[in-house]
């Protein structure tokens, strides 16, 4: 047997250190961690995002105030609607009841009935009656209000409630030429015959009267009106 020549030796220690090399590269490359390859691309993106130009924002476009509120000449049309004029009860008849004038010894109402010796009104299902709720505090006017400053009469003084049915939803009372509380003995008397109570001056009251009537009827809304005349104590 002959032994090998010297370029089979130098082929072999050739072959063998290529074959090292390639195992050592490998088994490298299955030894790199995922966060290493996660760094690797971050810095990566860092030095190709430095070369990237910040996008300049362009501000949304406002429309431009008037300079002016003048909207021209006026319209001629027959169809422009006047709300100033507008009366959504124009066409609905007053009821014989209103109360046409306030005085300060009484009151006129819309069916010619003139009430001038001191009395009070009391409407109630569209009849008008001469109310004088004094009589019961021995005919004294300024019993009507209390020690406490309340308004306060006997239940005498609201028997035609009692008496009328159906009665009313809402009674409207007018004192005077000045608003006093309501006592709560007085307040409670009216309610309890259902019937809810609202207290102004006789002026607004009368107003207040002449509207509600009018829009829900006479049935459904009563007054009590003492003259302008009397202001209390």
């Amino acid at each position: 047997m002959h032994p090998p020549s010297p370029q089979l030796l130098h082929a072999l220690r050739t072959s063998i250190s290529t074959t090292n090399i390639t195992n050592r590269l490998c088994a490298n490359t299955r030894s790199a961690s995922p966060i290493s390859r996660v760094t690797l691309f971050l810095q990566s993106h860092r030095k190709n995002s430095s070369n990237v130009r910040p996008i300049r924002m362009i501000p949304r476009a406002h429309t431009a105030k008037p300079a002016s509120h003048d909207r021209g000449p006026q319209s001629t049309e027959d169809t422009q609607t006047d709300f100033a004029a507008l009366n959504v009860l124009g066409n609905i008849p007053a009821p014989t009841t209103a109360i046409d004038a306030c005085l300060d010894n009484g009151f006129h109402l819309d069916n010619g009935l003139k009430l001038t010796n001191g009395d009070g009104l009391l409407l109630v299902g569209g009849e008008a009656f001469s109310w004088r709720p004094w009589r019961a505090a021995d005919g004294d006017k300024n019993a009507m209000v209390n020690k406490k400053g309340q308004f306060e009469v006997e239940e005498q003084a609201w028997g035609l409630l009692d008496l009328v049915w159906p009665r009313p939803d809402l009674l409207i009372i007018g004192m005077g030429a000045s608003v006093f509380p309501l006592s709560p003995e007085t307040r409670k008397h009216i309610n309890s015959l259902g019937v809810r109570v609202e207290v102004l001056d006789t002026r607004n009251a009368a107003a207040q009267f002449n509207l509600l009537a009018t829009e829900r009827g006479v049935s459904e809304i009563a007054a009590a009106m003492i003259p302008i005349g009397w202001k209390g104590r």
